[in-house]
């Protein structure tokens, strides 16, 4: 294994017996991300000499036994999305006047409490609204498996960095799949937990943080940390004690739900669901009971969100002067013009499609335990499309099987189950009731025990 592989409780072991510092650690890491980050374009505001500067704090703090927290040391990064004080938060637009943040929001000041190296912030599409690596401010970034192809979005940076090996951990957002998208089509553990397990700020209905990794426990590790309370969010859960590291599980007489057709969206590539119908014999080989689940969206559903959506992003988009307006990536652009039509009325019944939607997800959970499905729809895109479709007038065909957990406020994750013929990662993903996040770590963390993981990530670009 090499240095720049090993996961956090690896890291933590060998900063504790002094086999390895962590600023020797993040030199070796930053020359692994200087050998990937010309042809991923995984991250914004990366500042190594910064990191040198908190990796050598940390090993001072190692060395006298003084550690701040449980990720002292620990090299992360976050979607810019996610503010950071005295940063920018350009919202992956060129339309964005940018202005240092004031504070850290939630996730970050936890992160900086526990010791965590912030190194960078990762990149995403115009204001999160796409499942892509393509934005007007930043490069385009891609997929670390295949460069000609898509990342997936809006966490599109965190997902490469997390798949080529940028350290242990990635802190996405997601509102319809943000974090599980890319995490399925680039072969990572992306989790999302109950709304409100990790406080948001801003926070908004739907939208969560949360770890993106290469395992199961790092993400699980990192939940203790994030899972803090802040006052900042509305919606933030009670403090927890719950033990993020207890990822035993006995599946016998468990009722698991697979589900192959999301109802509405793009059809599901036939080796999607052979390797997803695959990944449910090992549930069912565990002692699981594996039956079959009826969608949970329709399309009025989808629609209603997709038009409630438009009308929230065009009410900030016309604050904006023309020349601003101007420079968002067309593709959003010409998607959010359609909400300067759209009445309060309309508006208000698109958003109460969520409601149906949360209805339709807590009515299937009455008779199940958990549930499995594809992650993601197809194997994959070009690296240059703005969207699976690359069709603003179809903008969320592809988010049918993610977007309905995060309006139920139930845990998800995507987890790795196979790749297809042309070598793409393939997503499954398990989701849990309301509150129990530690169902659906048990349950990734089982089927990861049984299937090994991912046993080859993809390897730095051989330069000239």
């Amino acid at each position: 294994m090499a240095e720049t592989d090993l996961t956090i409780r690896e890291l933590r072991r060998r900063f504790a017996d002094k086999s390895l510092s962590p600023l020797e650690y993040w030199l070796s890491l930053e020359d692994h991300i200087a050998a990937w980050e010309p042809s991923i374009s995984a991250l914004y505001l990366y500042d190594p000499e910064a990191a040198r500067a908190q990796a050598k704090a940390s090993t001072e703090r190692w060395a006298k036994g003084q550690t701040l927290g449980a990720l002292d040391g620990i090299p992360v990064t976050l979607k810019e999305l996610i503010a950071t004080k005295g940063q920018p938060v350009p919202l992956g637009t060129r339309a964005v006047e940018l202005k240092a943040a004031e504070a850290d929001a939630p996730a970050a000041a936890r992160l900086r409490e526990d010791g965590a190296v912030i190194f960078a912030k990762t990149t995403c599409p115009d204001y999160g609204m796409l499942s892509s690596g393509l934005s007007s401010f930043h490069p385009l970034s891609r997929n670390p498996w295949d460069r000609t192809q898509n990342p997936g979005g809006s966490s599109a940076g965190a997902a490469a960095a997390a798949a080529a090996g940028y350290g242990p951990l990635h802190i996405g957002t997601d509102i319809g799949g943000s974090v599980r998208l890319p995490a399925g089509w680039t072969g990572i553990f992306g989790f999302k937990p109950s709304h409100g397990r990790v406080p948001a700020d801003p926070y908004y209905v739907g939208r969560c943080v949360g770890p993106m990794t290469r395992t199961v426990e790092d993400a699980a590790f990192s939940m203790a940390t994030l899972s803090r309370p802040d006052w900042r969010d509305g919606t933030s859960l009670p403090p927890n004690d719950l033990d993020w590291m207890d990822l035993n599980i006995d599946m016998s007489g468990m009722r698991i739900g697979l589900m192959l057709d999301a109802g509405c969206g793009l059809a599901v590539d036939d080796e999607i669901s052979v390797a997803v119908e695959a990944a449910a014999k090992q549930f069912e080989q565990a002692g699981a009971a594996i039956v079959s689940a009826e969608p949970v969206l329709t399309r009025a559903m989808l629609d209603g969100l997709d038009k409630f959506w438009r009308s929230r992003l065009w009410a900030d988009l016309a604050e904006l002067d023309d020349n601003r307006r101007d420079s968002i990536l067309p593709y959003i652009g010409d998607w959010a013009k359609d909400g300067a039509a759209v009445s309060g009325a309309d508006a208000v019944r698109g958003f109460n499609q969520t409601i149906e939607m949360r209805k339709s997800c807590g009515r299937l959970f009455t008779g199940i335990d958990a549930l499995l499905s594809p992650t993601n729809p197809i194997i994959s895109y070009p690296a240059e499309w703005a969207s699976p479709t690359n069709d603003p007038t179809l903008p969320f065909e592809h988010i049918a099987f993610t977007v309905p957990w995060n309006m139920s406020e139930q845990p998800a994750a995507s987890i790795n189950c196979g790749f297809s013929r042309s070598g793409m990662p393939i997503g499954l993903q398990i989701v849990g009731p309301r509150f129990d996040d530690l169902r659906v770590l048990r349950l990734s963390k089982a089927f990861e025990a049984r299937t090994g993981g991912v046993r080859s990530w993809p390897r730095p670009p051989v330069t000239a």
